[in-house]
């Protein structure tokens, strides 16, 4: 089984954006508070998958590892392959969701949205516009909180296993739908056990 490795180097950041909310919205500081905190969410770090893309979630999937800083940029590869380097791609947005760094943006408006229900759980639900287009519906456990559903362009992208190494939480399991079907199409994994992780403040 492959590792999980995270790397975690937080720059400084502008949070006027979640201060602002925060004011406004309690489950945006629920969220927040959740992540222990503002000065807890990644930034920028690496982390080792498996990734099976088809609708047959019991398949193993292919290694791939990641380096994302912020939301712009996304290095991976396949394995042992090369390197390769992507830019404003729509895998960093969501990543920048569920890292909840999108919160801390000035340029992200937040409003409220009517909650759901998924799995005998109650969501809360939050739509996301200005530094996201197009908008994005996310949606929370109104339990623990944590995100478990982003609806974006034609998918939805449901979190799930919730883990934590030191201070850092992030989601070992990711499952992409079409919206138009409900057809799964991919499933990222990451490991569960955490080889190292380390973070410092610029």
């Amino acid at each position: 089984m492959s590792r999980l490795l995270i790397i975690a180097v937080f720059s400084i950041i502008s949070f006027s954006g979640v201060a602002v909310a925060q004011k406004t919205i309690p489950l945006v500081q629920q969220v927040v508070e959740a992540a222990v905190g503002q000065d807890n969410l990644l930034h920028w770090f690496t982390i080792q998958e498996r990734l099976n893309v088809s609708d047959a979630p019991g398949k193993p999937g292919n290694p791939r590892e990641s380096v994302f800083d912020g939301h712009e940029d996304w290095w991976f590869r396949s394995g042992k392959g090369a390197w390769k380097k992507k830019k404003n791609e729509p895998a960093t947005i969501l990543v920048w969701i569920w890292t909840l760094e999108a919160f801390t943006e000035p340029q992200t408006n937040v409003e409220p949205i009517a909650d759901i229900e998924e799995n005998g759980k109650s969501l809360a639900g939050l739509r996301l516009s200005g530094s996201i287009s197009p908008v994005m519906d996310v949606y929370f456990d109104k339990e623990t909180p944590r995100l478990v559903r982003i609806d974006w362009r034609s998918d939805i992208h449901r979190f799930s296993d919730w883990k934590q190494q030191d201070k850092i939480w992030y989601p070992a399991r990711c499952m992409g739908y079409k919206q138009n079907t409900g057809k799964l199409w991919y499933v990222s994994e990451i490991p569960n056990s955490v080889e190292s992780i380390s973070c410092q403040k610029n």
